[in-house]
């Protein structure tokens, strides 16, 4: 029988967990405008997921009380500063989801970590900031009155029976009991914070992963939110331009072109393929036919190969909000699992579901790696297939034995997969194999060249997979109204000196294939990004989508658009334009290089035209400091 003390802590963190669920109660019923779009069903859904962001934040918060009510002390004294420590711990997360009912219609998501970082401001208007919510402090107040006065305390009665039963139990007995449920309560505290046993530790875009994906919010509790931030790094609020009138007219924002009058939009299929990997320095069309890739050579000349793409970051983590939100990676961390990961963040999924269309994203490896299952359920995919739905899993053969499921046989059940959706789909998928440690299906051992690099064989295996993809994909009824998008996540090992440049390291290729269907005009030798995709999409498919739509990228249809780059390069920021590349250093100085595809020398130029520095400097500060701030203060698309 579990012993007083484990009883008295089991009832204590009950009681919290109790009044977390009024929090949340609460929180929803005050904010219940954002959460309109959802049913009943969801909502009740989004309570159920929000006791295990409970247990693990009151884990944290209480994890000195948990320890403190192990010492063996059952006095009417120590029971008592028990309590008085239970309710000073417990009133910080508290005040934290009191505060959040309200702070939340400011800022768009639970605390983090900026009440950290404006407490002198928060001081210094405490008086104004009291007067005005002054309401707020009824139901806190009311909060620990009413725990203090239910918060289990044993009574004198079961005192005596357990000092009884201590005293005809042996003293090794007692101490090898208490030994048991110490280790017993660590292991379920760990597990507890972790959220379960997945691959990752739980994290707050976890909660996103649901649909409508706002129901993250209420998911969460500003307690976890708020102990999860601590320690991350914030960003400093940029401020190059004085007024919002002149930030705007600097960021060059392209709005999509209109659809022709009286056309209908397209209900085409859209499918983005993106490759682990996958460098211009690997492809044969881009380095006069010496590469890797012969069946991506061929198809490229089927579609819109563009010669001039660059990816916005350099791992793979980044590439998704690029690719399904359009938001490139200009901080040092990645998006998906920084702090504003709970920011308003309209993805492709979201949009085109809106226009009835099933969306869907598949990676082989295992889930959670890299945080791509929440992602997609932040940019709107209604569903996401990871190692854990490849029939048999990590015992399946097609496994690699490192990462998750080979390409090839990965393709396959892609294809079949598509062939089940409802159609219009739309369908993202991220190849695995040419990763690290680079393996192939033993029958292929000696199938494809061995080149100068380990990636390089990995390479050649996965453009063989799109091959027998294209071939399964091209027999199905889906096939030919369908786009395809083929683009790389980043680049990887670099042996050619043209690419061993601050912009080789980013340069990466872009293919639009529809096999039914001439795609519409475009210059193929503009500057492309991955950013770019969702306002290519959508501009295809001839939707609406300005709302949404973040300033950073353009439709690669927009005939009006010279098209650009970012990426974050050793602590520079960088623009990248037909004519030339601009940086803007830490120090805040701005230095112009002659553009070449994929490459730009070492040194920039020593007197650079005043006229493009000021104008290419505008635009690249205009960017940062719209991408920096939207981030902090929720407001990227305000």
């Amino acid at each position: 029988m579990p012993s007083l003390t484990l009883r008295l802590l089991l009832r204590r963190f009950a009681l919290l967990l109790g009044v977390y669920f009024l929090l949340r109660l609460g929180f929803y019923i005050l904010n219940q405008t954002t959460f309109r779009e959802a049913s009943g069903t969801e909502v009740a859904w989004a309570f159920w997921h929000g006791f295990r962001f409970d247990i693990a934040g009151l884990l944290l918060l209480n994890l000195p009380f948990v320890a403190l009510s192990f010492v063996p002390n059952y006095g009417r004294l120590w029971q008592r500063t028990l309590r008085g420590i239970y309710l000073i711990i417990n009133s910080l997360g508290f005040a934290l989801n009191v505060i959040d009912t309200e702070y939340f219609k400011f800022i768009g998501r639970r605390t983090s970590n900026e009440l950290t970082t404006i407490g002198t401001d928060v001081q210094r208007q405490s008086g104004q900031l009291l007067g005005h919510y002054w309401y707020l402090l009824i139901p806190f107040v009311l909060l620990l009155v009413v725990v203090g006065w239910v918060y289990p305390m044993p009574q004198p009665t079961t005192l005596e029976l357990n000092r009884e039963k201590e005293a005809f139990q042996p003293r090794a007995r007692r101490y090898t009991q208490l030994a048991i449920e110490v280790i017993a309560v660590t292991l379920a505290a760990v597990l507890g914070i972790r959220g379960g046993l997945q691959l990752k530790p739980l994290r707050t875009g976890h909660a996103f992963v649901q649909q409508p994906a706002v129901l993250g919010h209420l998911t969460l509790n500003s307690t976890f939110t708020f102990i999860k931030s601590l320690g991350y790094q914030t960003v400093e609020h940029k401020q190059y331009f004085a007024s919002e009138t002149a930030l705007r007219a600097a960021l060059n924002v392209r709005p999509l072109p209109p659809a022709p009058a009286g056309k209908p939009p397209l209900r085409d299929n859209v499918v983005i393929l993106l490759l682990e990997s996958f460098a211009s320095e690997y492809t044969g069309i881009e380095n006069g036919g010496q590469g890797y890739t012969p069946f991506f050579d061929s198809l490229a000349t089927k579609g819109l190969f563009f010669r001039e793409h660059y990816a916005n970051g350099r791992r793979s983590i980044e590439a998704l909000p690029a690719v399904l939100a359009g938001l490139p990676s200009l901080m040092d961390g990645p998006f998906i699992t920084s702090n504003f990961q709970t920011d308003e963040l309209h993805g492709l999924g979201e949009i085109l579901a809106r226009q009835g269309y099933s969306t869907a994203m598949y990676h082989g490896a295992q889930n959670g790696t890299m945080g791509f299952n929440t992602f997609a359920g932040m940019a709107g995919m209604q569903r996401y297939f990871g190692l854990n739905e490849y029939p048999r899993g990590a015992k399946s053969p097609d496994y690699d034995g490192h990462w998750g499921i080979f390409d090839e046989p990965y393709l396959q059940y892609f294809s079949r997969q598509l062939s089940q959706q409802r159609e219009p789909f739309f369908t993202t998928l991220f190849t695995l194999s040419s990763h690290e440690p680079f393996t192939v299906p033993e029958q292929y051992a000696k199938r494809f060249p061995a080149g100068q690099l380990p990636i390089h064989p990995t390479i050649g295996y996965t453009d063989h997979a799109l091959q027998a993809f294209f071939k399964a994909a091209s027999r199905q009824p889906w096939y030919r109204h369908t786009l395809f998008i083929l683009l790389a996540d980043h680049t990887s090992q670099t042996i050619r000196p043209g690419y061993q440049n601050a912009l080789g390291n980013y340069k990466t290729p872009l293919l639009l294939f529809h096999p039914g269907r001439a795609l519409p005009a475009a210059d193929v030798h503009r500057i492309t990004q991955q950013s770019d995709v969702p306002a290519t999409v959508l501009n295809f498919l001839g939707l609406p989508g300005d709302k949404e739509m973040l300033p950073f990228g353009y439709s690669v249809f927009d005939s009006g658009a010279t098209g650009r780059a970012f990426f974050l390069s050793g602590g520079s920021y960088f623009l990248v334009h037909q004519d030339f590349v601009t940086e803007l250093t830490a120090d805040d100085n701005i230095r112009l290089y002659p553009y070449r595809t994929h490459y730009i020398p070492a040194t920039p130029l020593p007197t650079p035209d005043p006229q493009k520095v000021q104008q290419y400097g505008a635009e690249l500060r205009a960017c940062v400091q719209f991408f920096v701030n939207g981030l902090a203060d929720n407001r990227l698309y305000k």
